[in-house]
């Protein structure tokens, strides 16, 4: 390996990003955009569907289940349609953990009355799922016949739910058409041809583009992540190094998958409708818009196979619950994997022609 050429192509790399000023603006530009509009969006309008967590029951709640809750919440009334999903818990923790971190709307304990339940002052949806179980409350709701209760410790804002997702949601777009869009463009256009008449291997190239494709991910990275945390003051609760270590793993996770679609092809429109048949279901199943709280369970099985949902997971817990290392070790480990796999499927797939 000569990693003279290795720097050379990672040079040009960089300096084609860096060069094209749209791109390079609209990298930075797009994630605030996105942020923004759902700080106004997220202002207290009401949606199509409410999760209401229930304990203790068991996860799967049937539709013909007598369950001593307000009948106006029941599955099936015909006063909440199918505006109100509900879930159950074991226990009181496991319930309080999602509604802390925003994968369920609102909390209530099964029993007689008063009913006890849990919101967050901070949730839009919260807040109108609170109105509509306190609307079917009659005559009038009063400490007789519900109590809320305090949550007990400051709870997690949606934007800093949000703002780990929108990053690596960016990441993604730039790992598969930075890296898989772009190397297919080169086959096509001869570039790549021109380059296997040089000393340069493959290896080096692949390498080349996986550094530089990684460098210019961790690059905007820290910029949005500087400007996210001043325009929106979000906190990180747990270790900072830790919380970058896993954006680099993810961008190494995501960039491999770019290393894969550039292996072949010389067809610019049938890779960029691979690219968008892997990202928006990546991006819809990872839990970057919204919680998989309450899907079947094959939904979320499926969405373990992208590297998004591990990334986010580790991030979201460094974040916002305080994690370790060891926290998110299994996750970080998925990513490794996930890595080698996509590393060595590209490396022996690749070719400079077809």
């Amino acid at each position: 390996m000569n990693f003279k050429r290795l720097w050379v192509i990672f040079r040009s790399r960089n300096y084609e990003f860096f060069r094209d000023r749209s791109a390079f603006g609209w990298n930075f530009i797009f994630p605030f955009l996105i942020i923004g509009g759902f700080s106004l969006i997220f202002g207290g309008k009401s949606y199509n569907a409410y999760k209401i967590g229930l304990f203790p029951h068991a996860t799967q709640i049937s539709a013909t289940e007598s369950i001593d809750i307000p009948d106006h919440l029941k599955p099936g009334h015909p006063k909440n349609g199918d505006h109100i999903k509900l879930t159950g818990f074991p226990t009181f923790e496991e319930g309080m953990d999602r509604l802390k971190t925003h994968k369920i709307d609102f909390l209530l304990k099964i029993g007689p009355k008063p009913h006890q339940y849990w919101v967050s002052d901070s949730s839009p949806k919260g807040f109108v799922a609170e109105k509509i179980f306190l609307s079917g409350l009659a005559p009038e709701p009063d400490k007789k016949t519900a109590v809320k209760n305090e949550i007990g410790i400051s709870d997690i804002r949606y934007i800093d739910w949000l703002f780990p997702g929108i990053l690596a949601m960016n990441m993604m777009f730039s790992a598969l058409y930075g890296v898989g869009y772009v190397t297919v463009r080169y086959r096509k256009n001869g570039v790549l041809k021109r380059l296997k008449a040089t000393p340069l291997t493959a290896f080096e190239y692949l390498s080349a583009q996986l550094l530089s494709r990684i460098f210019v991910m961790m690059f905007s990275f820290s910029i949005m992540w500087v400007g996210g945390s001043l325009i929106f003051s979000i906190d990180v609760n747990g270790s900072l190094p830790l919380l970058f270590f896993v954006f680099f793993l993810g961008s190494m996770s995501l960039t491999s998958i770019g290393l894969v679609l550039a292996s072949r092809g010389t067809s610019e429109e049938f890779t960029n409708g691979i690219v968008n048949f892997i990202a928006w279901p990546m991006m819809f199943l990872s839990e970057v818009w919204f919680s998989l709280e309450g899907a079947p369970q094959w939904i979320k099985t499926v969405s373990e196979i992208f590297p998004l949902t591990p990334m986010l997971r580790a991030a979201r817990s460094v974040i916002n619950n305080n994690a370790g290392f060891f926290d998110v070790s299994r996750d970080l480990t998925a990513l490794l994997v996930m890595t080698s796999l996509c590393l060595a499927t590209g490396a022996a797939l690749f070719s400079w022609n077809e």
